[in-house]
């Protein structure tokens, strides 16, 4: 093998340089982790057969921009319901997670838009089509 070959030859069998991506921001991480938070809540409340202590667990639609949302994620966290059920003990984890982020990590990042507790009690349906203006 010739000199010049060699680096020629490391060169090809070199792995391609990783992708590096952004590390996600404080506000895409809170935003992400209430989503999942929704659909795990959402996914609970839809097991069959359903355990009789969600029924009486908080509601939990989550909106990272009402100020509200940090009463309903410590409410939450502290409801005696489902004590020792691994599924709701994750979640309540999960929530416990968002809410140290919220108020610790990322207070600084975080733009409250309302402060409507009563928003965060029933979901509001998402449009797909936007409303017709001459209709």
């Amino acid at each position: 093998m010739r000199p010049w070959q060699l680096p020629l030859l490391l060169l090809l069998l070199a792995e391609p340089p990783a992708v590096r991506t952004a590390p996600p921001t404080c506000y895409s991480r809170m935003l992400g982790l209430s989503r999942e938070i929704s659909r795990d809540f959402q996914r609970l409340q839809a097991t069959e057969p359903p355990e009789p202590c969600v029924t009486y667990l908080p509601r939990l639609y989550l909106d990272i921009h009402n100020y509200c949302v940090l009463a309903k994620l410590r409410d939450f966290v502290a409801s005696p319901q489902c004590w020792h059920v691994a599924p709701v003990d994750a979640l309540k984890e999960k929530v416990r997670k968002l809410y140290t982020i919220m108020n610790s990590f990322c207070r600084r990042d975080l733009v409250f838009l309302s402060d409507d507790c009563s928003a965060l009690e029933y979901p509001i349906p998402a449009t797909t089509v936007p409303p017709d203006p001459q209709g």
